[in-house]
């Protein structure tokens, strides 16, 4: 029935969008081989930045260098160990890396299955302050704060604040009926991914619900806030570009 009338969540619009997996296609990136990558989010669709996931096969792998580039890299199920500046590292789910530009990385011996979401961007430097250096961890080893004070929704930051990165990466956890405690409308872009649960997102004037899997973009002042529903908490990952002058 939905093949026979075209039925999707998906929109895809000049200030955001909504993208969930029945819509997802398979793409190809280049050093990347035996597994299935998916581009979420890129340049193509108004982003200043790209998110894509990659799902692992049997014997999959990703070499490459970051170049002009940076990555955090967070995998979402399953294992995988990472190589980076010549040290092999082993990631589970909930483990992150990032990257910074100029970067030799090989991720190998995957789980099969083992998902990998990638936030990419073009580093922008800061006079006074150097290139971040190579962080891996784990999001156990970071703890969720209550945002603004509520308990109910808490923020894990995963990456350091200080001047150095321009990059943002946090993940957002919500009892069942929290929410933001107001609408944000702010000059920052995001890129969003669904962990667990489900809820209803506002994005500029309309209202979608969504759900583990989904993936959400949104432009500089798209006006946006989030209520956690259903019988379980909620959260999501998401990017967002910080730390340097307006005018670039």
């Amino acid at each position: 029935m939905n093949e026979l009338y075209g039925h999707s969540r998906d929109v895809v619009k000049d200030r955001y969008a909504l993208r969930t997996p029945a819509g997802f296609v398979p793409s190809w990136l280049p050093g990347w081989r035996n597994c299935v990558p998916v581009v979420h989010i890129s340049p193509a669709m108004g982003a200043q930045f790209s998110q894509w996931q990659i799902t692992f096969e049997k014997n999959g792998e990703g070499r490459g260098n970051t170049g002009d580039n940076e990555y955090l890299a967070y995998l979402i199920e399953g294992r995988c160990a990472v190589h980076l500046h010549g040290k092999k590292r082993g990631l589970v789910a909930g483990g992150f890396a990032y990257l910074p530009p100029d970067t030799d990385f090989l991720f190998n011996q995957p789980s099969v299955g083992a998902r990998l979401l990638v936030f990419e961007k073009k580093y922008q430097a800061l006079a006074g302050y150097e290139t971040p250096d190579v962080i891996v961890g784990h999001e156990k080893s970071v703890a969720g704060k209550p945002f603004l004070g509520n308990k109910d929704a808490l923020l894990q930051v995963l990456l350091p604040t200080d001047p150095a990165f321009d990059m943002g990466v946090n993940i957002f956890t919500y009892k069942s009926g929290a929410t933001l405690p107001l609408v944000e409308t702010h000059i920052m872009e995001h890129g969003l991914l669904m962990l667990k649960g489900q809820g209803i997102y506002r994005l500029n004037a309309d209202w979608h619900p969504v759900q583990a899997g989904d993936v959400i973009w949104m432009a500089p002042y798209c006006p946006q806030w989030f209520v956690a529903m259903g019988p379980t908490s909620a959260s999501y990952i998401y990017y967002k570009d910080v730390n340097r002058p307006v005018l670039g």
